[in-house]
């Protein structure tokens, strides 16, 4: 079989939809949008006969598929029985956020009809719920700019192992922008003390020494990464287990800047022997 890679994207309307499926035809994947969930098999049964000419491939499958999206859920399973990989990848946005994009754009939402917007975006949420419930990953496109979603996915889709377990993604980000909707764990890391308020630390990032190693000054500080580190080593066995592909740990503090940074960085050097794959991303260290 020639296929080696299948991505569906899905999600919220406004979202981003558009953006990654230009982000995978430059990274090299033959891309469908809008593909009715029923043609799924037989785009697959095509590709088999193709010759070899296609390896990886993204349909983007929304809303607008309409009932079919109920059958989203076993067709992926079955697919997944195949020899090739799988990923049901979920983009979503705060309501605020949407319903400024639907303004900006001007464009319809295609649940709107006589509805508000607002009130289609409530709408669509409840209706994709069970979608997002089986996603094997879910971005949160809320606080990213088109160039910031392009990246996001160059840097997940690029070069990403051909091993089928669990991807563990620490993210570090500031509360003050938003807890990430992708996020499996949450953790808080604003009772830590704050370089912010420190001389010459302020303008710094957790990324750098001079923060790391104040931050280290602290006992509760390498409890506190120690801990974490021993915690989320622990549920990697069970999350694999129970056959998740994409595990997503945030750390937030006030402003994503300092504290989360330094707690992710110091949590991908403990857990780099423990988990198959690992990536860092600081969604506001820049902000």
């Amino acid at each position: 079989m020639s296929l080696t890679d299948l991505v569906i994207v899905t999600g919220m309307s406004g979202s981003g939809k558009g953006t990654v499926l230009r982000a995978f035809e430059d990274l090299g994947f033959f891309c469908i949008d809008n593909l009715p969930v029923s043609l799924v098999s037989r785009f697959i049964e095509g590709i088999n006969t193709s010759g070899g000419e296609v390896e990886r491939a993204a349909l983007g499958i929304d809303i607008r598929a309409g009932e079919g999206l109920r059958d989203i859920a076993k067709i992926t399973a079955d697919l997944r029985q195949l020899q090739f990989r799988v990923t049901l990848l979920y983009l979503e946005a705060r309501d605020d956020v949407l319903v400024r994009r639907f303004s900006e754009t001007r464009r319809p939402h295609p649940l709107a009809g006589d509805r508000p917007v607002p009130e289609a975006i409530r709408l669509e949420r409840r209706r994709l719920r069970h979608v997002r419930e089986f996603a094997d990953e879910a971005i949160d496109t809320s606080n990213y700019s088109v160039h910031e979603v392009k990246a996001v996915i160059m840097d997940r889709f690029r070069s990403r192992p051909r091993s089928r377990g669990l991807q563990v993604h620490l993210l570090s980000f500031g509360y003050k922008l938003g807890i990430p909707l992708e996020a499996d764990l949450v953790f808080d890391a604003r009772f830590l003390p704050n370089p912010y308020f420190v001389r010459g630390l302020r303008s710094l990032s957790g990324r750098n020494r001079k923060v790391s190693k104040y931050l280290l000054s602290f006992p509760e500080t390498r409890q506190f990464v120690k801990r974490l580190a021993d915690f989320v080593g622990y549920l990697v066995p069970f999350y694999l287990r129970e056959g998740k592909s994409y595990l997503t740990v945030s750390v937030g503090c006030t402003g994503g800047r300092h504290r989360s940074v330094f707690v992710v960085e110091e949590l991908a050097r403990r857990l780099e022997s423990k988990c198959l794959a690992l990536r860092v991303r600081h969604r506001d260290a820049d902000k």
